[in-house]
C-alpha cells in the first residue's frame, strides 16, 4: 500500500510556555514524503494556551484547532482528535519540547516499508540523547512495561512513550475508552492483543521535571497497571 497522508495529533493542556515552539518544529519537520496536517485539541487549558493557539499565523502545515471546555484528560482529547484524523497514518506530539519531531521520517519508516502496522518511538532502546528520567519514573515505565509484556506476551521496552505511529485503520478500529494518560496502556493492550506488528525504533528523550510542568505522577502508573489487567480479559 502506498501512503499519501499523515495525520498528527497533539492533545494539549497548559502548556503555554512550549506549545507556541512545538507546533513550529512541526510544522518544519519532514515526514518522508507525506503531505501532513495538524490537529491539536486544548484540554480545558486556563495558563493562556488558548491565546496563543488563536495566534497561529504562516504555517505550511493545515492546523485545526478543537476546544474542549473543561479538562478531560489526554485520552480523551485523543479520542476527540480520532474522529477528525483523515490520514492514512497517524502519529502522536505531545505539546511539550520532550520529543524531537525531527524523528518523523524514522518513526514513519517502518510502517511506509510495510514492516509494521504501529511503531513506537522507545526512549530505552539506546543510541539517541536521553536526558532528564527520574529514578522512579524510569523504573516505574520499566515494570508497566514488563507487566504489559508478560500479560499480552509483547517483547516491548517503552509503552508510556508519547511517540506513537498508526496505520489509520489499525487505531480507528480500536474504542479507547480511556480519559487520561491510561490511554497509553490500554492502547498497548489491545494493539498487542489483536497481534498488530509492532515495531519500536530508538528515539531522543529531553525530559522535564515536575516544577517544568511534567504532569505524570506515581498515582498513573498504579491505574496503567490496572488498566493492563482490565484489558486482558475484556475487550
Amino acid at each position: 500500500m502506498r501512503f499519501r497522508t499523515l495525520t498528527i495529533l497533539m492533545p494539549v493542556y497548559n502548556e503555554v510556555r512550549t506549545v507556541g515552539e512545538i507546533i513550529a518544529q512541526v510544522d518544519a519537520a519532514v515526514a518522508a514524503d507525506l503531505e501532513k496536517d495538524l490537529i491539536v485539541v486544548d484540554d480545558g487549558s486556563s495558563d493562556g494556551t488558548r491565546e496563543v493557539l488563536e495566534r497561529l499565523d504562516g504555517l505550511k502545515t493545515p492546523v485545526r484547532v478543537l476546544l474542549h471546555t473543561q479538562n478531560m484528560g489526554k485520552g480523551a482529547a485523543l479520542r476527540t482528535a480520532l474522529t477528525y484524523a483523515t490520514g492514512e497514518i497517524i502519529l502522536i506530539q505531545d505539546a511539550d519540547l520532550e520529543y524531537d519531531p525531527k524523528e518523523y521520517t524514522e518513526l514513519l519508516e517502518p510502517i511506509l516499508t510495510g514492516r509494521a502496522d504501529v511503531v513506537y518511538g522507545s526512549r530505552l532502546r539506546g543510541g539517541k540523547p536521553v536526558r532528564d528520567f527520574s529514578l522512579i519514573y524510569l523504573w516505574g515505565n520499566r515494570f508497566v512495561t514488563f507487566v504489559a509484556n508478560l500479560l499480552y506476551g509483547g517483547a516491548l521496552t517503552d509503552i508510556e512513550t508519547c511517540y506513537k505511529v498508526f496505520r489509520a485503520d489499525v487505531i480507528k478500529n480500536i474504542r479507547i475508552q480511556s480519559n487520561r494518560f491510561e490511554f497509553e496502556p490500554e492502547i498497548t493492550a489491545k494493539i498487542l492483543k489483536r497481534r498488530h506488528k509492532i515495531v519500536e525504533v530508538p528515539i531522543s528523550y529531553y525530559g522535564r521535571d515536575r516544577g517544568e510542568g511534567k504532569k505524570l505522577s506515581w498515582q498513573d502508573g498504579i491505574g496503567a497497571l490496572w488498566v493492563l489487567v482490565k484489558y486482558r480479559v475484556m475487550d
